[in-house]
Parts: C-alpha cells; sequence; structure tokens
C-alpha cells in the first residue's frame, strides 16, 4: 500500500476517535499526522471535509444538551468573525498571532488542570458568548482553529459536558460548513484530491462513532480535563507553528 495511504488512514482514524469524543479537534489532530506527508493544500481540504463529516454524525448522534438560545450568540458571532478572519490573514502578522494565542493556551489550561476547583465566569452572559464566538470564527480564517476559544470560554462558564459539547459542535458545524463552501467556490477543492477524500470519510467514521460513545459514558470531571489537554495540545501546535517562522526572522 502507498505509504501515503497508510498516513492518511491514520490521521483520519485518530482525529475521527477524538472529535467523537470531544466534539472538536479533528483539523488539530489530523494535520498532527498529515504534514508530515501530505501537500499543505490537500491537507486542509481533507481536515475541513473529515471535520464537518464527523460534525454532521454527531449532530445525528449526540443531541444531548442543545439549547437554540444558548448557542445562537455563539453562531452569530462565529459568522461575522470568520469573513473578519479572511480579511486579516493577508494583512496581519499571523505568526505573531499564533504564539501569542498559543503561549496563552500552553499557560492558562494546564494550571486550570491543575487547579482542585476551577475557576467560573459568571458576568458577560450572552456578549461574552457572542464575543468569544466572534474570536473563534476570527481564528477559523487564520487557521482553522475555529472551536479553541469558544470551547476555553464555555469551561471557565462552567457549562455542563452536554451544554458545552451542544455549543461546540453546532458552531463547528456551521464554521466548517461556510468554510467548505468558501473551499469549494474558490476552487481549492480539485478532481485529484477526490481519492483521498474517498479514503478519509470511512476511515473516520467508526473511530468518530467509538469516541461519541465513550463520550457519553465518562463524567464532567473526566470530560474537562479531556477538553484542557486537547486545550494545550492547541496551543503546543500553535506554538510549533509559529515559532521557527519568527525565529527565522
Amino acid at each position: 500500500m502507498d505509504p501515503s495511504l497508510i498516513v492518511i488512514i491514520l490521521g483520519a482514524a485518530l482525529a475521527g476517535f477524538i472529535q467523537g469524543l470531544s466534539g472538536f479537534g479533528f483539523g488539530l489532530t489530523a494535520m498532527a499526522v498529515w504534514a508530515w506527508a501530505l501537500e499543505p493544500r490537500l491537507a486542509a481540504v481533507l481536515a475541513v471535509a473529515g471535520a464537518l463529516t464527523g460534525q454532521l454524525l454527531a449532530a445525528f448522534t449526540v443531541r444531548r444538551g442543545f439549547d437554540a438560545l444558548r448557542v445562537a450568540p455563539f453562531l452569530v458571532g462565529g459568522l461575522l468573525g470568520l469573513p473578519l478572519g479572511l480579511w486579516l490573514l493577508p494583512r496581519l502578522d499571523v505568526p505573531l498571532f499564533r504564539a501569542v494565542l498559543g503561549g496563552l493556551l500552553v499557560t492558562w489550561c494546564p494550571l486550570m488542570l491543575l487547579a482542585p476547583r476551577l475557576p467560573r465566569i459568571t458576568r458577560g452572559g450572552r456578549i461574552g458568548d457572542a464575543a468569544s464566538g466572534i474570536a473563534g470564527g476570527v481564528m477559523g480564517g487564520l487557521g482553522g482553529f475555529t472551536g479553541a476559544i469558544p470551547t476555553l470560554w464555555c469551561t471557565l462558564r462552567g457549562f455542563d459536558k452536554d451544554g458545552q459539547r451542544a455549543i461546540i459542535q453546532n458552531f463547528n458545524l456551521a464554521m466548517l460548513s461556510v468554510t467548505f463552501v468558501a473551499y469549494l467556490a474558490k476552487g481549492f477543492v480539485t478532481p485529484a484530491m477526490l481519492p483521498s477524500l474517498a479514503i478519509v470519510l470511512p476511515a473516520m467514521l467508526l473511530p468518530a462513532l467509538i469516541g461519541m460513545r465513550v463520550y457519553i459514558g465518562i463524567s464532567e470531571v473526566a470530560f474537562r480535563r479531556i477538553v484542557l489537554l486537547l486545550l494545550t495540545a492547541s496551543g503546543v501546535a500553535l506554538l510549533a507553528a509559529a515559532v521557527p517562522v519568527l525565529l527565522s526572522r
């Protein structure tokens, strides 16, 4: 078998499980595997397509905790932030931005993980929810990490695991749908990518379903620990992408 096919399958399977378990993280996990063997544009298209498939699957299988009024501010903010991120992309110092955000995540999330009781934000309400959605949308436009900031905000707000899962799941579903439509409109998805897409989608389905089953059985405490670990990993990934660029200047 072609080694690149093995890399695609392994990345899709691992990312599918992580997304099924946590509700986010497909792109982060898959890119950590695919970046070593795949052309960047192909990896980006596969990551968005796989993550979107996982979110569509979860929308029909993990629906506990959904509250349209609670989700709405995140979605509105995200849809406003995504085009802003795309507009800023050629104008902003993206490596520096990623390094600052990555540094925040790798500093703050482990401290929250080690704290006996997590701090809880009781003020901000819908304005804060919308602001975190905007930040997630901007990050989606700048680097594809749509779920990191909204997930951290939901954790600080003390939402239960089903409520948090419903918010992040539907937020990412909306952002990924818009992103994939934009990819299609700009011609990023080419006929040469179709065989790879045909491998990714079935490779991630069973692991995603297994991850969803594990999610249903874990406790609130275990879920928060998993989320904070994944956010820390997101920060490490951002730093790994940004620091070499900054040091080479």
